[in-house]
């Protein structure tokens, strides 16, 4: 594997109680590129993510992660030079948690403060990154009071403080207003204009919530399925195969495009994604799509 691969899935698959999530994934992320990985909900994004953040292994297939593959090397320390930010790590900490406290123990992967302990400068890090997202008035508060906005700025800060080399952000922007979600923008579309060899990944189903900087992407879509499970799908009488299998359930989720995001978002492919007429539109350096 080349020295400068940060992320690689070759022939991923994932099952859950017999049912496959995602199949055929393959994905190439390279040191210094800013990633995008799109598609409609219910795809498998969350999985994916799952297996780059460490906290889920495929059924099939391989991931490699910072060189080294995944499930015969400690997730522990690869967690450590991972950032993470996801509103299921959210939910990990504890209520009464003091936001400074979230941050700081980015350095060491742990979610809630115990035995562990920090020097003052790392303490001094972490008010700084507090202070660089317009946060640090929330110090000595706890994490339960927290708008979805504050919340979403301490986890981009916990994520970046072991600078880490791989950064992966899940659906960073859900749940916020319109101003809350411009102040999250602000943030990523900073990251993604930085200069280092960080590879940063960004999962969003929503082309307005894609930062300027990132210029590649992901797209997930059903993997087609075949024209006899197709016919034996209880729900698909007319035989054409709207992505239901033969158990009636949707098929898996796979990568239909890697590359170019300009190449990679247009009106024909999110048609086809999704199912009806997309239009798509730049404007500003942003991206937004509609139904036509």
């Amino acid at each position: 594997m080349n020295e400068d691969v940060v992320l690689q899935l070759e022939d991923v698959e994932f099952r859950r109680n017999r049912r496959v999530i995602i199949t055929d994934v393959n994905l190439t992320v390279r040191a210094g590129e800013r990633w995008v990985l799109f598609g409609p909900n219910g795809i498998g994004k969350s999985t994916a993510v799952g297996m780059l953040a460490t906290r889920t292994f495929p059924s099939e297939g391989r991931v490699f992660i910072l060189g080294h593959q995944l499930g015969k090397y400690d997730v522990f320390k690869l967690r450590k030079r991972i950032g993470l930010a996801s509103a299921d790590l959210a939910r990990q900490f504890p209520p009464f948690e003091d936001p400074l406290d979230a941050v700081v123990t980015g350095l060491t992967a742990v979610t809630g403060r115990w035995q562990d302990t920090y020097t003052d400068a790392e303490y001094e890090r972490a008010r700084t990154l507090l202070r660089d997202f317009r946060v640090g008035y929330l110090e000595g508060k706890q994490m339960w009071r927290l708008s979805e906005g504050e919340r979403t700025r301490v986890l981009i800060a916990r994520a970046l403080m072991g600078d880490p080399e791989l950064l992966i952000m899940d659906e960073p922007t859900t749940g916020l207003d319109l101003g809350g979600r411009e102040q999250v923008m602000r943030t990523l579309s900073r990251i993604g204009r930085e200069d280092s060899n960080r590879a940063v990944v960004l999962v969003t189903h929503r082309l307005e919530e894609i930062p300027a900087g990132f210029d590649r992407i992901a797209i997930m879509g059903r993997k087609p399925v075949s024209v006899e499970d197709a016919t034996a799908a209880p729900n698909d009488a007319d035989g054409r195969g709207d992505g239901i299998d033969a158990h009636g359930n949707p098929s898996a989720g796979t990568i239909v495009y890697s590359g170019s995001l300009e190449e990679g978002l247009t009106d024909e492919r999110l048609t086809e994604l999704f199912g009806m007429p997309i239009e798509v539109e730049r404007s500003h350096g942003r991206w937004s799509a509609y139904a036509v």
